[in-house]
């Protein structure tokens, strides 16, 4: 018998997947806990349409990252902070005080997809890296000028 899974099941199978299961598995074991459900010509069709409304949203999330990231790489952020002698930075440089910079620009990106892996400390322009999107990675320029 061909169930759809609602869920996770161990040593099974994953939510959304059609397999293969023996009749008396499914009647006593999956259908009663609401793991799975019969397939039947009508979740056939709404499985696709899940699909396919999936591909549709990933497509267009792919499209978005894609114009964030061609926005990003022709930026600068320009920031001031307090500085010493030799351009030391009293405080630091955060992926906090870029996203705040950023969003100043109209441009909302999350904190934690800015990958500055140490605060900066120094004056000067430094390349950070940004992810826009699962494996998009677009460099982001950031200068830090003194504050007088």
């Amino acid at each position: 018998m061909q169930v759809l899974l609602l869920a996770d099941v161990k040593g099974f199978g994953n939510k959304g997947e059609i397999v293969n299961a023996s009749d008396g598995y499914a009647r006593n074991y999956l259908f009663p806990r609401n793991l799975a459900k019969e397939v039947t010509p009508a979740v056939l069709k709404a499985v696709e349409q899940e699909k396919d409304a999936k591909e549709r949203r990933q497509a267009r999330e792919e499209q978005e990252a894609a114009e964030l990231g061609a926005k990003l790489s022709q930026l600068t952020v320009k920031l001031t902070a307090k500085a010493g002698e030799g351009g030391r930075l009293f405080g630091s440089i955060t992926s906090k005080d870029i996203a705040q910079a950023l969003a100043q620009q109209k441009v909302k990106i999350d904190r934690r997809k800015i990958e500055l892996k140490e605060p900066i400390r120094s004056l000067g322009t430094t390349v950070v890296p940004v992810r826009v999107y699962h494996d998009t990675v677009v460099s982001l320029q950031v200068e830090v000028l003194s504050q007088d």
